[in-house]
C-alpha cells in the first residue's frame, strides 16, 4: 500500500498535481472510514446539494432565513434561523417534498439570521472542537461530522454510543459552546 500511494504521490508530483492527489487521499481516507457505504455518501451529498438548491429557489426563504440543511445516513439536520414560525415551517415542507426517505431533525431558531462575526467564531468553535477530538487518541473523528450554529455545536454521524459519549464531552469543554446537541445513530 506504501509503495503504490509514493508511486501516486510521485506521478502526481511531476504533472502538478500532487495538492489534488492529497486532498484525494484525505478525502479517500474518511470516506474508507465512515460506517456509510459509498452509495449512502454520495447520497448525502446530493441530498446536501438538492436541499440548498431548493432554498435558494425560494424566495422567502432565500432572502429571509439563513438555513442550512446537513445530511448523514439519509437524515437531514436543519439548522439556523428563520424569523417567523411559518418560514421555519416552510422550510421543513421544502425538505419533505424532495422525498429523501430520512428524518428531518428541526433545529431551526426563529429569529433574525445570525451576522458575519457570529457565522465566523461558530466556524472557530468547530475548528477547536475538531482539533481537540483529533487529540482524544480513542476518538476517531474521521465518522464525526462537527457544525456550530450560534454556539450550539451538532454532532453527527453513524458511530458507536462510547464514540459518541466521548465527543460530546470533547464539544461540551471546548471555550465558546453553549450547548451540545447530538444528532447521532448508533451501531453496535
Amino acid at each position: 500500500m506504501k509503495q503504490w500511494l509514493l508511486a501516486l504521490t510521485a506521478c502526481a508530483a511531476l504533472s502538478g498535481c500532487a495538492g489534488a492527489l492529497v486532498a484525494g487521499a484525505v478525502g479517500g481516507a474518511v470516506m474508507a472510514n465512515d460506517e456509510r457505504s459509498i452509495k449512502t455518501q454520495i447520497d448525502d451529498t446530493n441530498a446536501d446539494l438538492k436541499i440548498a438548491t431548493a432554498f435558494a429557489d425560494d424566495a422567502e426563504l432565500k432572502q429571509q432565513a439563513n438555513i442550512t440543511a446537513v445530511v448523514v445516513n439519509g437524515n437531514v439536520l436543519l439548522i439556523g434561523q428563520a424569523p417567523s414560525s411559518m418560514l421555519r415551517d416552510k422550510a421543513v415542507q421544502v425538505v419533505q417534498r424532495l422525498q429523501l426517505g430520512g428524518k428531518i431533525h428541526n433545529q431551526i431558531r426563529i429569529g433574525n439570521p445570525t451576522s458575519f462575526t457570529t457565522r465566523s467564531n461558530d466556524t472557530w468553535i468547530t475548528t477547536k472542537v475538531k482539533g481537540r477530538m483529533l487529540g482524544e487518541k480513542e476518538l476517531d473523528i474521521t465518522r464525526i461530522k462537527v457544525v456550530t450554529e450560534n454556539g450550539e455545536v451538532f454532532l453527527l454521524g453513524l458511530i458507536a454510543r462510547s464514540q459518541a459519549d466521548l465527543a460530546v464531552d470533547v464539544a461540551r469543554n471546548t471555550a465558546g459552546v453553549r450547548k451540545v446537541i447530538k444528532v447521532f445513530e448508533y451501531i453496535e
